[in-house]
């Protein structure tokens, strides 16, 4: 019989994906375009019950309906509630269940708990057990190993393989990371490794980089992660000194970044997203007691990520503070707020800056409305802001960019016949249309803050 590169004939190779949200679904695709049956399983039955139609819930991957619709006709994917059963039928499996923190920042493994719970109910000696999700270092070779022995009554090592592997894509161009960004693998021993090595030499292009640990690779992530979200705080604290002494945090950036050991990231009103507001309370989670007992006497330890938090999460009020700089008081004033998504052109909302701009807004007494044409105005309502319509044009006082959706740089700002300032949160807007209508355009770190006496 015919074998794939793991080594497993082709008409027993089967994955069975945990997880089939906007990453696990493209996952499985590939997966299923790589000579692998794939059974998905997820907790929604909507969900399920779609992709057992051939259709797609997940729209921000280019081609992702016609190639679900194509696997699921061949018997190539298929989707199921019943993890279990699921997982008793697969020689790998590969978990994508999400991991969140709280109001608190604590870390919440209630579903990824329940979905590893799931995954040893249903294993089986010989199998290799996957974590892509991002999580707090030492989580796979400690809680969920236990987890996995305890349902299965299999010792992992022995009876069967563990490995962890971070997801490293972005929502919008999965496939094109799939095959660009080097694959991160770490096991709990040298074959648990090496078998997840070879399945995604198999399974996708990418170059395989082998860790010495499950631990490792889950730290590679954290690092990766948490270094976008310190290099931005960095560039806001740039951005907020040019603006109290004239200059153009930009064209300083541009012309630094011409030396190649400099890479400073571009500054803004804020970070959201699952991943780089998130993960630094994951890096944060795995601080031992020697590392409390460190920073105590005054060492260093994930000191920058601490504080870039707070400086990163600070910007929705500074932020308000320029709008005020130029219109005054916002107290009684109507305010636009242009974008709830996390980033442009993307449909999704986790940990978006938008939260906080109006929380700042709020509470400096403004009145604030909201647009994104990415959602209906009843989701918007739903997730606690007010929709903007257009008999509110008038009222509208300020403009400020979260979100730089493409529509907004087609955006009629002369509608707006009583608003004074613009503030482009992300420098996406063309500041000459702006001003051409007789609005002041404000840009974070554009120098045209509040002068110092130097």
């Amino acid at each position: 019989m015919q074998q794939n590169d793991s080594g497993i004939p082709y008409a027993l190779a089967k994955v069975a994906v945990v997880g089939l949200g906007k990453i696990g679904l493209p996952l499985a695709v590939q997966y299923a375009q790589h000579g692998w049956t794939v059974i998905g399983c997820d907790t929604n039955p909507r969900v399920v019950e779609a992709i057992n139609r051939g259709e797609c819930h997940v729209h921000e991957e280019e081609g992702l309906e016609a190639i679900v619709t194509s696997l699921v006709r061949d018997g190539l994917l298929s989707a199921t509630v019943n993890t279990p059963q699921a997982v008793s039928q697969a020689s790998i499996v590969v978990v994508i269940v999400p991991v969140v923190v709280d109001e608190q920042h604590e870390v919440n493994f209630a579903n990824i708990d329940a979905a590893t719970q799931a995954i040893g109910n249903g294993l089986c000696a010989g199998m290799l057990v996957i974590y892509e999700t991002t999580l707090p270092v030492g989580t796979t070779a400690h809680r969920f190993r236990k987890i996995l022995e305890d349902r299965s009554q299999l010792e992992a090592g022995r009876d069967f393989f563990l490995a962890y592997s971070p997801e490293r894509v972005s929502s919008g161009s999965i496939f094109r990371d799939l095959q660009i960004y080097p694959k991160i693998v770490g096991g709990i021993d040298t074959q648990s490794t090496e078998k997840a090595a070879t399945f995604y030499q198999q399974a996708l292009q990418a170059e395989v980089i082998t860790m010495a640990s499950t631990s490792e690779a889950e730290y590679v992530k954290l690092i990766e992660t948490t270094y976008r979200d310190v290099n931005i705080a960095l560039a806001n604290e740039f951005a907020c000194f040019a603006d109290t002494h004239g200059l153009d945090v930009a064209a300083a950036i541009a012309a630094a970044n011409t030396q190649p050991y400099s890479h400073i990231h571009q500054p803004g009103v804020g970070v959201g997203g699952h991943c780089i507001p998130v993960y630094p309370y994951f890096l944060l989670a795995g601080i031992s007691k020697q590392d409390q007992q460190m920073a105590a006497a005054g060492l260093p330890v994930l000191a920058l990520p601490r504080l870039s938090r707070r400086i990163n999460d600070g910007m929705a009020e500074y932020a308000v503070q320029r709008i005020e700089a130029v219109l005054g008081t916002l107290a009684g004033r109507s305010v636009l707020l242009l974008g709830v998504a996390y980033r442009g052109n993307v449909r999704e909302t986790a940990f978006t800056s938008a939260h906080l701009l109006q929380q700042a807004l709020v509470a400096h007494g403004a009145t604030v409305y909201v647009d994104d044409p990415l959602f209906e105005a009843s989701e918007l309502e739903a997730a606690g802001y007010v929709s903007f319509k257009p008999e509110h044009e008038c009222e509208i006082e300020a403009v400020l960019l979260q979100a730089s959706h493409s529509e907004y740089l087609q955006l009629d700002f002369s509608r707006f016949v009583n608003c004074r300032v613009v503030l482009d949160g992300r420098r996406a807007l063309r500041r000459e249309k702006i001003e051409a209508v007789g609005m002041c355009y404000i840009a974070i770190g554009d120098g045209q803050g509040l002068p110092i006496s130097i």
